[in-house]
């Protein structure tokens, strides 16, 4: 196993058990630690009860203090239909509800209204946009779709997505001799050997993250690159490994080296074969795209 890989197993194994130094995971999506300075809303007595059901889920906000907090809590909110599309929101009382100033408020409302989940006109005001104006690849709303009811289809739909640009990434892949790209993705196989032997599915599913950030990346396509980063953020979010392989097999590290082997190759097609033979290996997958019928 090369130093990377070592370093590597080694590192995630440290951060399982709280030992890791500062810096050594900011590689690694990890959820963030819950700040002790969480907004929390207070009892509200209006009416408007809806909009005192704070945050679903205890998670610290992508953002920092107070209005990165509420920025998360009232995206929640939105997302999970608690506001409703139209619902006005009126700065004075989120501001009081939420014991927060005013600055924070209008911060707040600008930031989800370029995310397109509010809009706010003169002599209207601040209102909840329809799902149909949310950017709904932004990373922050596809965490709080993750956490809500839509779970379920946002699993399907980025199942989909992976479909679509992974196949071709490891085509565009193999024709980009990049020798050191080429020995972190078998380094990543080898991690995800060694942990699928000893039953260490945290292990698994990082170096198996790794492995296809790396492959994405490696395809010289900016706008492949770009769309992974997201797609990586959401299947971390979305109820299990990072990939999404729920349960570490043999037959998915085995398509993994055969991925890698056709790259070392220069061979496009047998690479983009050995991804969708992976990926219709994962059952939410195969529900979404059935494998190819043979001719």
């Amino acid at each position: 196993m090369s130093t990377l890989a070592h370093t590597m197993m080694t590192t995630a194994r440290s951060a399982d058990a709280g030992l890791a130094g500062p810096g050594e995971l900011d590689r690694y999506p990890y959820a963030e630690a819950h700040g002790a300075d969480r907004v929390v809303a207070p009892a509200w007595d209006s009416a408007d009860q809806d909009l005192a059901r704070v945050g679903r889920r205890a998670a610290g906000s992508r953002g920092r203090g107070l209005h990165g907090q509420l920025v998360q809590q009232l995206g929640q909110m939105i997302v999970s239909g608690d506001l409703g599309a139209d619902r006005p929101l009126v700065p004075e009382e989120i501001g009081q509800r939420f014991e927060v100033s005013r600055t924070v408020v209008r911060e707040s409302l600008r930031v989800l209204e370029a995310k397109g989940l509010v809009s706010a006109r003169p002599n209207v005001g601040t209102r909840v946009r329809p799902v149909s104006d949310w950017n709904l690849l932004d990373p922050d709303i596809i965490e709080w779709r993750a956490f809500g009811p839509q779970r379920d289809d946002q699993r399907r739909e980025l199942s989909e997505l992976r479909w679509t640009i992974e196949p071709l990434a490891a085509r565009l892949a193999a024709g980009h001799g990049r020798e050191e790209i080429q020995q972190r993705l078998a380094d990543m196989v080898e991690i995800m050997r060694h942990a699928l032997g000893q039953g260490d599915s945290i292990t698994f599913a990082r170096a198996d993250a790794e492995f296809h950030s790396l492959l994405i990346q490696v395809a010289g396509n900016r706008m492949l690159e770009h769309l992974s980063g997201i797609v990586s953020a959401a299947l971390h979010v979305s109820g299990g490994p990072v990939t999404g392989c729920d349960r570490p097999t043999e037959a998915s590290l085995a398509h993994h080296a055969r991925i890698v082997d056709g790259l070392a190759s220069g061979d496009g097609a047998a690479a983009e074969a050995a991804m969708r033979q992976l990926l219709t290996v994962h059952p939410e997958v195969e529900r979404v795209v059935p494998a190819p019928r043979e001719h």
